[in-house]
């Protein structure tokens, strides 16, 4: 084993689940992303898919089948990885009633191993997005044989085909990972292991770093980034991210369902001096659920100004001008609780009360999803370069309630479907606009703003890096 240390990194919230198909959250992905492995991979640059499993593959000219040459790989239990385990894999997102993900792989019609090293999937459809969608960490490749012996078992303690394996997860408090001596590309892991440990106070956090106490550091707070940039033995990094924050809104709560009582909560709330004050100016205004710079983003599309009496004059005509919100915050993120105590001042200029309940970020997603909120501030990463996904999974299915807010429009569904299977990049564009227009106008959710990803390291560590898509490559990361 190589002696390269283990790296301690403090993150906010626990994991709940080492088992893909079953969480949409980075807590969870960010981590097994260098525990399973995918077919296919994207670069450290986050645009450009690269082999993973599978060394290669060819489409049919008609666009409907693909056949992947999977590399010779094992499992951390030394069980070779084959076409069957990708096979597996493939149908068991499309077809688990535990699957949050089954509405993004339903284009798959057979997924099959013609030999231990050869898949064959045919579409029902051409699907532009495909091949990304199969570098989404939801679709690892697990081990059958695994799954299939004990699939509760396999959340907590997974059959590995990645960099890491687990060797303990004490809940609560932190996953430790330990070097897969199995994995493909060992001899490029430097780490003998990875700690993950929960500590759900920012500021906490950040002074852990400080006194060496942690190698490392996720969501370091905007106001404490100036501060830890003067620290010689500290690396702040700002690295290129898909992450967009906004605040979510429940539909199904009396006059949130009205479209004209959404669009006033979004002129009510003033998004320039959010990033202002709560960011430092490191983040700027968002205008769309597609961040800026990511494939097919709308740069003209609409930014409802900070106009209080347009929000009143709204709620007027909506009968709701007495509006009280019930905003469900979770506890210890500095940023959330600043942002929550600015939206709260402003909606008041709009005579809307919005009553902040913080909440321990373990059970925050949990009421997101039973609906037991009215707004609550959340936030997304891309998981592929495509934009079908989180088109899929914010407005253009029901399998997680278009991301807990409960969101329904039949024409938006229609035209995700149509852009996930036009082949021509022009007219996927064209429907990508329309899309963001039509969501804009419906105040799905409101845009807050786009920021990087903010993390620190001790200066000990060297290529301690995050992608666009939330990636650590831990593979390369050196503890001297």
């Amino acid at each position: 084993m190589a002696e390269g240390g283990v790296l301690t990194i403090g993150r906010r919230e626990d994991g709940t689940t080492f088992d893909p198909i079953k969480t949409a959250q980075n807590v969870d992905f960010w981590v097994f992303m260098n525990v399973h492995d995918v077919l296919v991979r994207v670069d450290k640059t986050g645009t450009e898919l690269v082999p993973g499993l599978a060394e290669s593959w060819e489409m049919s000219e008609d666009g409907l089948t693909y056949t992947f040459k999977m590399r010779d790989a094992k499992f951390s239990d030394g069980s070779p990885i084959t076409a069957e385990d990708a096979a597996f894999s493939i149908l068991r997102i499309r077809d688990s009633e535990e699957s949050l993900w089954s509405d993004s792989y339903t284009v798959v019609d057979t997924a099959e191993a013609t030999d231990d090293k050869t898949l064959v999937v045919k579409l029902k459809t051409p699907s532009a997005p495909f091949l990304a969608s199969l570098a989404m960490p939801g679709v690892s490749v697990l081990s059958k044989a695994a799954i299939e012996a004990d699939e509760e078992g396999f959340g907590v303690m997974p059959v590995a085909s990645g960099a890491f394996k687990v060797k303990d997860w004490i809940r609560g408090d932190k996953v430790v990972l330990e070097r897969n001596p199995e994995f493909w590309e060992a001899d490029r892991v430097k780490l003998d292991g990875v700690e993950w440990v929960s500590v759900p106070d920012d500021n906490t956090r950040m002074l852990k770093v400080q006194a060496g106490e942690l190698d490392a550091a996720i969501f370091v707070p905007f106001s404490n980034v100036a501060e830890l940039e003067k620290n010689p033995d500290l690396t702040v990094h700002k690295d290129k991210s898909t992450r967009e924050d906004h605040l979510l809104i429940n539909h199904e709560h009396g006059p949130l369902g009205t479209k004209e009582v959404r669009q006033a909560l979004d002129f009510a709330i003033d998004k320039q001096a959010i990033v202002d004050t709560v960011t430092f100016g490191v983040g700027e205004v968002a205008n769309s659920y597609v961040p800026r710079g990511a494939l097919y983003y709308n740069e003209d599309n609409l930014l409802r100004p900070y106009d209080p009496e347009k929000a009143k004059q709204l709620l007027a005509e909506a009968g709701a001008s007495d509006l009280t919100l019930d905003y469900v915050v979770e506890a210890g993120s500095a940023v959330d609780e600043q942002v929550a105590v600015l939206v709260q001042q402003q909606l008041a200029q709009a005579g809307i009360t919005a009553n902040i309940r913080k909440v321990d970020p373990s059970t925050s997603w949990d009421m997101l999803v039973a609906g037991e909120y009215d707004i609550s501030k959340n936030y997304w990463t891309n998981d592929v370069i495509d934009p079908d996904q989180k088109t899929t999974f914010v407005l253009g299915h029901d399998t997680n309630m278009n991301y807990m807010t409960r969101y329904q429009n039949e024409q938006v569904k229609e035209l995700v479907e149509q852009a996930r299977t036009e082949m021509d990049p022009a007219k996927r564009e064209a429907l990508y606009e329309e899309i963001q227009v039509i969501a804009k106008d419906d105040a799905h959710w409101i845009d807050l703003y786009y920021s990087p990803y903010v993390n620190v390291s001790r200066s000990n560590i060297e290529g301690f890096y995050q992608n666009p898509l939330g990636r650590f490559f831990l593979e390369d990361t050196v503890k001297n």
